[in-house]
């Protein structure tokens, strides 16, 4: 990272290389920015070696694959929203009857993982740019932030609906969080950085807690309208471009404005897969159920459908977590 000590970290009418100079983000670490003047938040993603190491362990189909990658992006872009670093944002979608059985993604502290259940004969039939509705039938889409620090729970859940999971993430917003947002997703294969998948959300920083009138009781926020319209722009293209910085995609969107910037965290393959893990879990099962699970070998056998990977647990082991 290298810092401009006169302008690090936020800019107005500069030039991109300026921008350029003062940070520069490409790949697995989210952008966090600020509009001040315009009361709005915001957070860039692109996702590239992180992404392509957790789609390695399936063999999903361009479609499935697509959906998933673009599931991962607005994981990151809802987890990093988290302040206890130590919590965590699970994002599930699940059937009403279309050929995707089950979609999983969460965030944990920059750590990331997603796994897709599907019928590979009914998927194949959907075509390559498929609705929501082919996707999932009626389907549902529930958000989850678990902070870990003061055990708080908080789920919403909406209908799968729109041209996208970001769309049904957009009334996620409007209708369980109340905050007015955006959310554009992108996803695609380049020929040297294999799958790139990038995202940005935008959103009117809550205010009006105090004297003031709450946020989503109003219609009229001129600030925040402009700044949406402005961010609607960016193309698909511009998201997985390996070429641009999202430095360099945040100066293009407001470069009139003053904005703050800053890099978040950086994001890794989250699987917490192992065989002490496992042997923890499995302990809390009655011995007689561990008995019925176990193996002729003595083992007992765990997939784990997130890195695709089999771990044989020998009862013994397990016994020693009991």
């Amino acid at each position: 990272m290298r810092k401009n000590p006169s302008c690090f970290g936020r800019w107005k009418n500069c030039e991109p290389t300026i921008v350029s100079e003062i940070i520069e983000t490409w790949f697995d670490q989210p952008l966090v920015f600020t509009i001040a003047a315009r009361h709005v938040r915001g957070r860039l993603v692109r996702l590239g070696p992180v992404l392509n190491t957790i789609i390695a362990a399936h063999n999903y189909p361009p479609v499935a694959e697509k959906l998933l990658a673009e599931a991962l992006v607005l994981t990151v872009l809802l987890g990093s929203t988290l302040k206890d670093e130590s919590g965590q944002l699970t994002l599930q979608a699940q059937t009403g009857g279309g050929p995707i059985e089950l979609l999983v993604c969460d965030y944990r502290g920059g750590e990331l993982r997603g796994y897709l259940k599907f019928d590979a004969e009914r998927l194949a039939e959907v075509g390559s740019d498929p609705t929501l509705f082919a996707l999932f039938g009626e389907g549902f889409l529930a958000i989850t932030f678990d902070q870990a620090t003061s055990g708080e729970r908080y789920q919403g859940i909406v209908p799968l609906e729109g041209t996208s999971i970001g769309t049904a993430a957009e009334h996620y917003f409007e209708q369980s969080e109340q905050i007015p947002s955006l959310l554009k997703l992108a996803a695609r294969h380049d020929a040297e950085a294999g799958c790139v998948a990038g995202g940005l959300l935008l959103q009117h920083l809550p205010e009006g807690e105090v004297d003031r009138d709450r946020l989503h009781l109003r219609h009229d926020y001129p600030q925040w309208d402009h700044a949406r319209t402005i961010a609607a722009t960016l193309k698909d293209e511009e998201l997985t471009d390996p070429a641009t910085s999202l430095e360099t995609l945040a100066w293009r969107l407001f470069h009139e404005e003053e904005v703050r910037v800053a890099p978040g965290v950086t994001l890794s393959r989250g699987c917490r897969c192992s065989n002490d893990y496992f042997a923890g879990v499995l302990a809390q099962f009655p011995e007689a159920e561990r008995q019925d699970m176990a193996d002729d070998a003595g083992n007992v056998v765990v997939d784990c459908a997130f890195c695709s990977r089999i771990f044989p647990i020998p009862l013994e082991e397990i016994a020693t977590h009991s």
